[in-house]
C-alpha cells in the first residue's frame, strides 16, 4: 500500500509540485490510452523518457567544472526547490557516488488521483526513472534504485556511481 504525505508546505515548493503532477498526469494517461490502442505504450515511453533524461544529463554535465567528479553532479543535478519538492534528504555525494533519499513523490501523488492502482503507479514510476536513467548514463554513472515509494516502501533510494 503506498503511503504518500507531505509534509513541506510552502508556496513556492506547491507550484512546483502541481507541475510534477502535470507531467506525470500527462504521462500516466499517454500510457493509458497507447494500452488502449494496442501500442507498446511501456516501451515507447521508457525510450522517449531516456532520451529526455540524456538531453537532461548533457546539461547538467555541461554545469559541472569536473564532470567526472560527482560532488559537482550533485551541487547540478539538486537544488534547493527540487530537494524540497521531493523532502530528500540524506544526501551524500563523494567524487565517485551520490545517494539521496525522496520522502515525498509528486508524480505518484498525480497518478493516485488519476485512480491508477498501486500495481500501476509501480510500473509508471520504472518507468519514469528512466529519466534519472538517461541522466545517469549522459553522466557517465550507473543509477541504482533500491526501495521506491510506487512501491510501497517509506521512501526513495537512489544513488548514482561510477
Amino acid at each position: 500500500m503506498i503511503k504518500n504525505e507531505a509534509k513541506i508546505r510552502e508556496e513556492k515548493i506547491d507550484i512546483n509540485r502541481a507541475q510534477v503532477e502535470h507531467r506525470a498526469a500527462w504521462m500516466g494517461l499517454i500510457y493509458d490510452e497507447a494500452v488502449k490502442a494496442g501500442a507498446d505504450a511501456e516501451g515507447i515511453l521508457r525510450r522517449a523518457i531516456k532520451r529526455c533524461g540524456n538531453i537532461h544529463g548533457e546539461g547538467f554535465k555541461a554545469q559541472c567544472s569536473d564532470p567526472e567528479n560527482c560532488v559537482d553532479f550533485r551541487h547540478a543535478f539538486l537544488g534547493d526547490i527540487g530537494i524540497k519538492t521531493f523532502e530528500m534528504e540524506n544526501i551524500e555525494a563523494t567524487h565517485d557516488d551520490v545517494k539521496v533519499e525522496f520522502n515525498y513523490c509528486a508524480l505518484v501523488n498525480s497518478w493516485k488521483k488519476l485512480g491508477f492502482d498501486d500495481e500501476r503507479c509501480a510500473l509508471l514510476c520504472d518507468i519514469a526513472m528512466d529519466g534519472d536513467r538517461g541522466i545517469a548514463e549522459a553522466m557517465g554513472l550507473e543509477l541504482n534504485l533500491t526501495d521506491t515509494i510506487a512501491k510501497g516502501c517509506s521512501k526513495c533510494k537512489l544513488h548514482f556511481h561510477k
